[in-house]
């Protein structure tokens, strides 16, 4: 499970996140929401390790972050917002790259990465080089990375960026496997309709603190109006409800 008490992140007097806790237990799937500089990106990446709290704990599985590093992190498995990779690599050696990251080595590694590249059905590119792949396929390639050493929590900024809609059920569909199966996912996303679609629980965040949280159903009763769905209750809550009058020379 992931287990965060009470992080900062400051930056001279300015504190990007301030007093953030968070608690995934195992097999549920938690939405991380906010607007934009809200702090979910600063906070998801104190939780991968980028970047140390300037206060507070982070735990992965039992492991302490600050503490046992290594453990922590190899119990996690990360999905950044956008695809960073070596793309003069072919999708199997990126996998294999990964997996020796790992310790992970042999016949059981290449098993593995071939396992997860048909499950993200990316078989048949597999000897192609990433550089020629779209900003879609290189996600899916990030997230076969992500679950190639069997984690027991994932962190997912903005899942489903670039992902065309068979692209995006497909990933549904694999974190909702993975979820049954005991794995912790903390999701961030500004797709509000995937977060009440996928989540167990969320949290909005705004101006580094969480404002609201609970399963989806008791977030919609916040706002205290009957809604059925997240866009109106986010807006209301973190003060975007109004609408701009739109200058006649537009």
């Amino acid at each position: 499970m992931i287990t965060v008490k009470d992080i900062r992140k400051r930056y001279g007097s300015f504190d990007a996140v301030n007093g953030v806790s968070i608690q995934v237990p195992s097999g549920e799937i938690h939405g991380f929401l906010g607007p934009n500089g809200a702090g979910k990106t600063t906070t998801i990446r104190m939780i991968a390790g980028l970047l140390k709290p300037t206060s507070g704990s982070i735990n992965i599985d039992g492991a302490d972050l600050a503490l046992e590093p290594e453990k922590a992190k190899a119990a996690l498995g990360f999905v950044p917002d956008r695809p960073f990779i070596y793309e003069k690599l072919t999708a199997f050696e990126f996998l294999k790259f990964c997996g020796g990251l790992y310790g992970m080595e042999g016949p059981a590694l290449d098993a593995r990465a071939l396992e997860l590249l048909d499950l993200f059905e990316l078989t048949r590119w597999k000897d192609e080089l990433i550089e020629a792949f779209s900003h879609g396929m290189k996600q899916r390639v990030v997230m076969c990375s992500a679950f190639l050493h069997h984690p027991k929590a994932v962190l997912v900024d903005e899942p489903m960026v670039g992902l065309d809609p068979r692209g995006a059920r497909l990933i549904k569909d694999i974190f909702r496997v993975m979820a049954k199966k005991g794995v912790s996912i903390l999701m961030s996303t500004h797709t509000l309709e995937v977060a009440q679609e996928m989540c167990d629980y969320v949290r909005i965040i705004l101006g580094g603190k969480i404002i609201a949280e609970g399963t989806v159903s008791e977030v919609l009763s916040m706002a205290g109006e009957g809604h059925e769905a997240l866009t109106p209750v986010f807006l209301k809550l973190t003060g975007g409800s109004g609408f701009q009058e739109i200058p006649d020379a537009i």
